[in-house]
């Protein structure tokens, strides 16, 4: 997930222990994660520039959260069409690829696990992002609200208002699969252990699949079946990278960020679930649409769980859900079978070491929302883990082997 993020007001010591079922093992694919906390994408813009290259400071950040079951990697433009952020990494130049090897290497060492998340923005960049300047692309040329974060002149992040983009051609729908296969294969060449294929939060796959953004009349438009059929194609072709057993595919029904909007989501949505089961991936990544704008959950908001029932209904294989939880609402998703795998994002960014905290019903430190996006290891790879506020480990900071 990319900006807004908003931060927890205090540290949260209200959690404590009550049922094992967070820390049994789960079998995703070919891995038998340990227990049921991950670490969900998040965003930070911090690649080396130019060329979005990942580099030590970023190593030691995922390694530090090595405590995660399994970590999917902050979304990876899979070229530079793919882009809508600045400072954003991705995965199509070898440079690239060598610094994503680093960042798996250290997590390996640290001893989790590491998926990345293979992304395309499309109508969510700006010229400035894009090739020799050119427009975005989308499925139709419908200029989202809001503002693209870029770099300015004087190498600041700023933001700038979305442009109209420009409306894809259907002898370009093999191109944008090729895109995801090359993302796909140089992730496989950068030791990740699967990738997730960004279908959610208002980006290309996205705006392909809800009809608020897509106006198609070709055979990627009109009908569910038409909507769908570019995620699909994109997840056949990567599983044929990867092996469907690992890949992970994420998906935000009701979702509204980055002005989205479908006129029939249980429909679209069912639909996609119940195809994806066909696909036998890993896992199914959902957004919780009952997260509130405060990063927390909304449980009297009825529509949205009835959506994530009906994904539960609807998908036979591993749910994973993020957004809005805490140690309890995990729990009690995971006892009433409502998820299989909770995934956490913001509580990652300031407790590293989330997974002993939730055991021990140890305090949550707050994030700081002004080092979300940019800069450099204040806010990123110097929040302490309960070891390191007890003096039993050094303070963090970027670990030597990873310079």
């Amino acid at each position: 997930m990319v900006p807004p993020i908003n931060s927890t007001s205090s540290p949260d010591t209200s959690e404590q222990p009550t049922s094992e079922l967070l820390f049994q093992p789960v079998k995703i694919g070919p891995y038998t994660l340990p227990h049921r906390i991950v670490m969900a994408p998040l965003t930070r813009s911090r690649s080396r520039q130019p060329d979005n290259i990942p580099t030590a400071l970023n190593a030691c950040y995922y390694a530090q959260r090595a405590s995660a079951a399994l970590i999917i990697s902050e979304a990876t433009q899979v070229s530079q069409q793919g882009q809508g952020y600045a400072w954003t990494p991705g995965i199509h130049t070898h440079e690239q690829v060598e610094g994503w090897r680093l960042v798996s290497d250290a997590v390996h060492e640290a001893g989790s696990l590491m998926f990345m998340q293979l992304w395309h923005v499309g109508r969510i960049s700006h010229p400035s992002l894009q090739p020799d300047g050119m427009l975005p692309v989308a499925p139709s040329a419908i200029r989202p609200q809001g503002q693209a974060f870029i770099e300015n002149a004087q190498g600041e992040g700023t933001l700038v208002p979305f442009v109209t983009p420009r409306a894809l051609q259907t002898e370009e729908m093999p191109y944008l699969v090729q895109q995801y296969v090359r993302g796909a294969k140089h992730a496989l060449a950068a030791n990740m252990d699967g990738v997730e294929i960004h279908a959610a939060n208002g980006y290309l796959l996205d705006q392909f699949i809800e009809s608020h953004t897509n106006r198609r009349t070709d055979p990627y438009g009109g009908s569910l079946e038409n909507r769908a059929r570019l995620l699909l194609e994109v997840v056949d072709a990567v599983c044929d990278v990867w092996g469907s057993d690992r890949v992970g595919v994420r998906l935000s029904p009701l979702g509204t960020f980055n002005d989205m909007g479908d006129d029939t989501p249980e429909a679209t949505f069912g639909y996609l679930a119940e195809r994806l089961n066909h696909c036998h991936l890993a896992y199914l990544h959902v957004v919780n649409p009952a997260t509130d704008s405060q990063g927390g959950m909304d449980e009297n908001n009825v529509r949205a769980r009835q959506m994530m029932d009906l994904m539960r209904e609807k998908y036979r294989g591993i749910l994973m859900v993020a957004g809005g939880f805490d140690r309890k609402t995990a729990e009690d998703w995971l006892q009433q079978g409502r998820a299989d795998v909770i995934a956490f994002g913001r509580k990652f960014l300031a407790n590293p070491d989330l997974p002993e905290r939730f055991r021990q019903g140890a305090p949550l430190h707050a994030d700081d929302p002004s080092t979300y996006y940019g800069g450099g290891a204040r806010g990123y790879t110097d929040y302490p883990t309960l070891a390191q506020e007890q003096g039993k480990e050094p303070s963090p900071g970027v670990d030597e082997r990873w310079r």
